[in-house]
């Protein structure tokens, strides 16, 4: 019979941010897989975990999974964790959830902290709807897309941001963005947690030398996005209006209920310049 894989949410920062439940799976599973030894070493020390580990990181992922999948399969248990928070999310983990999910291994998530919903419900942001984009691309020409999407984005829009590229991308926002409302995250649950509010050219003169992870959350674009057809009436003449809408079988009186709803303006106002 396989063994369980859990994915197991850390602290990300405040070593008293996780759950009994975790405590008690790292205590008792076969491995735990970590992305980075020695900061896992410091919180199993913390609580006294003395659970065998190995690395599981972005450049072993791929040949790392084959053994781990292969323990599994021999009935082991094998606890997942990330740097800091839940796995898999901007981590690594991906590659070994979809393969244990291949190999009918059950995959089991042990809830806990998470920067980037910590980071929303203190940002003041709308909430109801949200979007995460990880970190941006490198590569010019995905990174140029995923800011358009952004600058289009009707939801809240959230980014992660290491140190020393914060600057660029607060620039790269910069131009797209105009005046909406930013909010940075950085240093969650430590004790130099802090949220910065502004706009992008506010925020880049208050960074000069910024230190720790980062989490960048956007305004929604408030601006409805027209679609062709909305655009197109708005570019007609009242005559193209008329036979536009004369055309579909309306009655003149619809006709101007209609070009008075388009145009934004009243009923009244439309009749008159057709009497006119």
């Amino acid at each position: 019979m396989s063994g369980n894989l859990y994915l197991v949410a850390t602290p990300i920062g405040n070593l008293e941010d996780i759950t009994f439940r975790a405590i008690r799976l790292l205590k008792e599973v076969d491995l735990i897989a970590a992305e980075d030894t020695r900061q896992t070493l410091k919180l199993l020390n913390h609580y006294d975990i003395k659970t065998p580990f190995i690395s599981y990181h972005r450049h072993n992922e791929d040949v790392r999974q084959e053994e781990l999948i292969q323990k599994l399969k021999e009935g082991k248990n094998i606890a997942l964790v990330s740097d800091a928070g839940t796995p898999v999310i901007s981590d690594p983990g991906e590659v070994i959830v979809k393969e244990a999910i291949k190999e009918k291994i059950k995959v089991i998530p042990i809830p806990g902290a998470c920067a980037l919903i910590n980071a929303l419900i203190a940002s003041g942001l709308d909430t109801k709807e949200f979007v995460f984009y990880g970190f941006l691309s490198l590569n010019k020409k995905l990174r140029k897309e995923q800011l358009g999407r952004i600058q289009k984005e009707n939801k809240t829009a959230i980014l992660y941001e290491a140190p020393h590229k914060l600057k660029q991308t607060l620039k790269d926002l910069e131009e797209i963005l105009e005046n909406r409302q930013i909010v940075i995250a950085r240093e969650l649950t430590k004790i130099h947690e802090e949220f910065l509010r502004g706009t992008t050219s506010e925020l880049i003169e208050k960074y000069q030398e910024p230190k720790g992870e980062h989490i960048i959350l956007i305004e929604a674009n408030q601006e409805k996005e027209q679609t062709k057809e909305e655009k197109m009436k708005k570019e007609m003449t009242l005559e193209e209006h008329y036979t536009y809408y004369e055309k579909q079988g309306f009655t003149k009186n619809e006709i101007i209920k209609k070009i008075a709803k388009d145009k934004g303006v009243s009923k009244n106002e439309i009749y008159q310049k057709f009497i006119n």
